[in-house]
């Protein structure tokens, strides 16, 4: 164990105040010149905004936030399925991710029917608005819609 000693600048000298120009943290000591924070014992609270009605009591804490487990849908337009897929070919979110239409660690897409639908493609597992399957179906394509289970059961 011999030997062992820190790097050099990793170990400092704790910071004197009030100790003459000198030092660097001489005259007023770093707090400034006058007012509550000069003083020695001043200062506020943590939290204290003057009088105002602070943000811990300005915001609300009661009730049930779904944020963590919001499902956040990037919409995808017909042109863009036809632009990118095949005849023939089944889209789901792994196929669109690999083309780049999805795009994001979270996301889940949806199709929308902006544009027309050219090819005859099955949609497997994404959310579609109506528009969007009935436009599949009338070229020939199939829409498989997973339902989702209701905990009521």
């Amino acid at each position: 164990m011999e030997g062992l000693r820190a790097p050099k600048g990793a170990t400092k000298k704790k910071q004197i105040v009030g100790r003459g120009y000198g030092s660097g943290r001489g005259r007023y000591s770093g707090r400034g010149m006058n007012g509550q924070n000069a003083r020695s014992g001043g200062g506020v609270r943590v939290g204290f905004e003057g009088g105002q009605m602070p943000l811990y009591r300005r915001l609300a804490t009661r009730g049930f936030s779904n944020y963590p487990f919001k499902k956040e849908y990037q919409p995808i337009s017909l042109d863009e399925i036809s632009r990118v897929f095949a005849d023939g070919d089944m889209v789901t979110d792994e196929t669109l991710r690999e083309k780049g239409l999805l795009k994001g660690k979270r996301e889940f897409a949806k199709v929308l029917a902006n544009g027309k639908c050219t090819k005859k493609i099955t949609l497997k597992g994404v959310k579609a608005s109506a528009g969007a399957i009935a436009q599949i179906e009338a070229a020939g394509g199939v829409v498989e819609v997973e339902t989702q289970s209701t905990d009521a059961e």
